[in-house]
């Protein structure tokens, strides 16, 4: 409880420091005091706090109707800081040169000027006047404020409607060869269709699983792995949008393992309702695919973030790759990334993950490097082969931008 406590009271500080500077550099600092700057205060609190509300109101009390303006607005909050922390530095550089010219110019204002006296012995007008230089200062820091909000403000907008395309529309496939060298010959060209982060929730429901189930079967796999991440919401609330998934098609299985959104999710619920479905979740277990003569392991774990007993218990890797012979390929399907390291331990030769979502918005894949050691597609970790992939649906914000929506089609080669 006091975990959580303090997890909501940092989230919160953080939202309100970047909604404090949203505000400084897109209305103090564009403005002058009057109504239209206390406006735009009223609405950057107004936003501040739609963000919270949409987390929690969006899972707690389901008020979907949060869902679209809270996460939209999140996408545009993060673009607006990326950019305008960006912009930081040219602006600070433009209002060094304007600070100096007005220092300039208020010394030549200052200096003592030649008298010139006429015939009548009057004096001359001063060479400069310089009564107005203070205004003429403002007014051009005032624009310049005022034209790097309209820049930012205008690149937020376009790269999240772009990403609001890219993320509802189909999934691509992404069709990838990967040698093993314990797979026999005549398995050679065995096909995984593989998905994961569907992320049925509030913005998205049964037409989303409907289109990645007719994206998948027409594949004709020989296996199929969801690979964590189905849901966001209680099979009470999001059972009907799952239920397409009975109609997967593939030659010898449809397998699931859990992700971290499950556990938030009611898991001992969905693994029932996800076997009802027609589809073996393997917790901690693995089954023997025989196919073609020949005969390949694929093992499953619960998500490295469980905690908990019976169906929710954490991940055991003994208990899936323990005892198996040793002489046979193994693939692992484990919802994160950072499972190999682990995985690699037990001589995996290849684990299937997403979790990543690729990354979902760059340039936040560059945060989630720290995390994981692949963001997307293939790479290697103490010896074993990792493929990510990036994910059907989307977390959070309906935005994808640089990571696409993604099905893959994993074809196991002999070598």
């Amino acid at each position: 409880m006091l975990a959580t406590l303090a997890f909501l009271a940092t989230l919160a500080l953080i939202i309100g420091l970047i909604h404090f500077y949203l505000w400084k550099r897109l209305v103090k600092d564009t403005t002058r005091p009057g109504r239209w700057r206390r406006i735009g205060a009223v609405a950057a609190l107004l936003l501040a706090l739609l963000v919270p509300a949409t987390m929690a109101g969006t899972r707690a009390v389901g008020a979907f109707w949060l869902a679209w303006p809270g996460y939209l607005w999140l996408a545009v909050m993060f673009y607006l800081l990326v950019l305008l922390l960006v912009l930081e530095v040219p602006m600070a550089v433009a209002r060094l040169v304007l600070r100096r010219r007005s220092a300039v110019a208020e010394s030549t204002a200052a200096a003592p000027e030649p008298v010139l006296v006429g015939a009548a012995g009057a004096a001359g007008p001063p060479a400069v006047d310089a009564v107005d230089q203070p205004d003429h200062d403002a007014s051009r820091r005032l624009l310049l404020a005022r034209g790097a909000a309209i820049f930012a403000g205008l690149t937020a907008a376009g790269v999240t409607g772009y990403g609001v395309r890219v993320a509802t529309g189909p999934p691509e496939l992404d069709r990838v060869r990967i040698p093993l060298a314990k797979l026999p010959r005549s398995m050679d060209g065995l096909r995984i269709a593989t998905v994961s982060d569907i992320h049925l929730g509030p913005l998205r429901g049964r037409e989303h699983t409907e289109r990645i189930v007719a994206a998948i079967n027409r594949l004709d796999a020989d296996l199929v792995a969801i690979v964590g991440d189905l849901v966001d919401g209680s099979v009470a609330e999001l059972g009907e949008a799952a239920a397409p998934l009975r109609g997967l098609r593939s030659r010898y299985g449809n397998f699931f393992v859990t992700g971290n959104h499950e556990y938030y999710s009611g898991v001992e619920e969905w693994v029932q309702e996800v076997d009802r479905l027609g589809l073996r979740v393997l917790q901690n277990q693995r089954q023997e695919i025989g196919a073609r003569g020949g005969v390949l392991d694929l093992a499953g774990v619960n998500d490295v973030t469980a905690a908990g007993i019976g169906l929710a218990a954490p991940a055991d890797f003994a208990a899936a790759l323990g005892d198996r012979d040793p002489s046979r390929p193994v693939v692992l399907l484990a919802h994160q990334p950072v499972a190999a390291h682990e995985a690699a331990k037990f001589g995996v030769d290849l684990q299937l993950s997403g979790h990543t979502h690729g990354g979902q918005i760059v340039p936040f894949n560059l945060a989630v490097k720290l995390q994981q050691p692949v963001v997307s597609g293939l790479g290697e970790v103490d010896g074993t082969k990792v493929y990510v992939t990036n994910g059907a649906g989307f977390w959070g914000p309906p935005v994808r931008v640089g990571a696409p929506p993604q099905i893959t089609l994993v074809e196991l080669r002999a070598s």
